[in-house]
């Protein structure tokens, strides 16, 4: 637990940051929306007639002036890519981290083994990403209390799962890569995050590129299937769920016979 409190701590600062301009960006999005609603007459259906970027975002499927399709469209996309954002660093730092700042001879010189190592230091990044999920769905529900919005629970819940879930994968998959790095892993964690989101936009605009939708984390978090369909779209989390596990396999693996310099 040693090692798990200490990551901890060693992440509070970026934790606290990310976390205050997400909620921030999250809650301003929110309290907005009743200026917002006020001037959507026609501009909902002018954008579920834009082709391809009414596509690209779901807004074909939802009605963008109910306050359901704009928290979908607008605040979705803030917690999708800024968590995504967060999980890959934090993923991508973990076990790469104790060669970039010269910690890992002190560290493994320690009575535990590495296993124990990667074990903590998953749980730390698990623990972090949903300190930041729980705080999206407090300053949502607060946000929404203040506006006096009472929407449908079930598809805002199922959005918020498919979001940590998604989150969960990403760290998962930059955790993995983190322990065949060294250094420099920083930029490697924040372009496939944002690859992940293109892919699904891409996913979204041709039937010929629905396929990548099976690679990106983001394929199941679209809030307009969500809310049209009542259900986070079953055969891209499973394929999501096995590349998590592997992610984590592959750190466990490839950490215990690491040679690190």
């Amino acid at each position: 637990m040693t090692i798990l409190k200490h990551e901890i701590r060693q992440g509070r600062n970026s934790l606290i940051i990310w976390t205050a301009v997400i909620a921030f960006m999250l809650g301003v999005c929110i309290l907005i929306y009743p200026e917002m609603s006020k001037q959507m007459d026609g501009i909902s259906e002018a954008f579920a007639n834009m082709g391809g970027f009414s596509a690209a975002f779901g807004m074909d499927k939802i009605n963008f002036g109910e306050f359901i399709g704009f928290f979908g469209v607008e605040c979705g996309n803030v917690l999708g890519l800024g968590g995504a954002f967060y999980a890959a660093l934090t993923g991508i730092s973990a076990l790469s981290k104790e060669e970039r700042e010269h910690t890992a001879e002190f560290l493994l010189t320690h009575p535990i083994s590495r296993q124990n190592v990667v074990a903590q230091k998953l749980v730390s990044v698990i623990l972090q990403i949903i300190i930041l999920n729980a705080a999206a769905v407090g300053i949502t529900s607060l946000s929404s209390l203040i506006i006096g919005e009472t929407p449908d629970i079930k598809p805002i819940m199922l959005m918020f799962a498919a979001y940590l879930i998604m989150q969960i994968e990403t760290a998962a998959i930059c955790f993995g890569i983190s322990a065949f790095i060294g250094r420099g892993g920083l930029g490697l964690g924040l372009g496939l995050a944002a690859a992940f989101y293109f892919m699904n936009i891409v996913a979204n605009l041709t039937e010929s590129s629905a396929f990548l939708k099976y690679i990106t984390p983001f394929g199941y978090t679209d809030s307009a299937d969500i809310i049209a369909d009542g259900h986070i779209e079953f055969k891209y989390l499973v394929v999501g769920l096995v590349i998590t596990v592997i992610g984590i396999c592959a750190a466990f693996w490839k950490y215990q016979r690491k040679d690190i310099s």
